[in-house]
Order: C-alpha cells, then sequence, then structure tokens
C-alpha cells in the first residue's frame, strides 16, 4: 500500500468523527443558550473530534475492523456526551 492509500485510508477513517463533531459544535451554536460556553468553537470541535477519534480506535481495536454499527453508536453517544459537557447543560 502506497502513502496516497494510507492516507486514503486515514482520511475516511476520521471523517465520520469530524463530521459528527462539526456538527454538534455547529447546532450547539445554534441551538443552545447563549453565552453558555466560554470555548471557542475551534477549541470545541478539536475536542469533541478527539473524543470521536478515541471511540473509533477502541471500536477498531474491540471489533478487529472498521464501520461496525455499534462504533458508530458509541461515537454519537460519547460525542453528543462532551458536547453537552462543554456547553455547561448540566447547569439547566
Amino acid at each position: 500500500m502506497g502513502p496516497l492509500d494510507i492516507l486514503n485510508h486515514a482520511l475516511n477513517f476520521m471523517a465520520p468523527a469530524a463530521a459528527v463533531a462539526l456538527l454538534l459544535v455547529l447546532c450547539g451554536r445554534l441551538f443552545g443558550a447563549k453565552g453558555a460556553s466560554a470555548m471557542a468553537g475551534w477549541r470545541q470541535f478539536a475536542i469533541v473530534f478527539g473524543v470521536g477519534l478515541a471511540v473509533l480506535a477502541a471500536g477498531l481495536v474491540v471489533f478487529g475492523r472498521d464501520g461496525k454499527m455499534l462504533t458508530y453508536a458509541a461515537l454519537v453517544v460519547a460525542t453528543a456526551t462532551c458536547q453537552w459537557f462543554l456547553g455547561r447543560a448540566w447547569r439547566g
């Protein structure tokens, strides 16, 4: 496998985490309470994206392959919980 193939596989592996993180941060800004998060949007994206990558990597290790629906469900739950904490939604 050449370097471009490796890059293609790595980007396709990271794409679900990036898409979910971007949607969560944008929706959090749009629908969340005004001024709820003191953190910059790019920083929120980086944290949620990192959590998503960790979940995808854990799914790859546990199941031995990428793309299992249980891994994607865990991705959604973990990133949404992370965004909930970052948006300080537990304060009501």
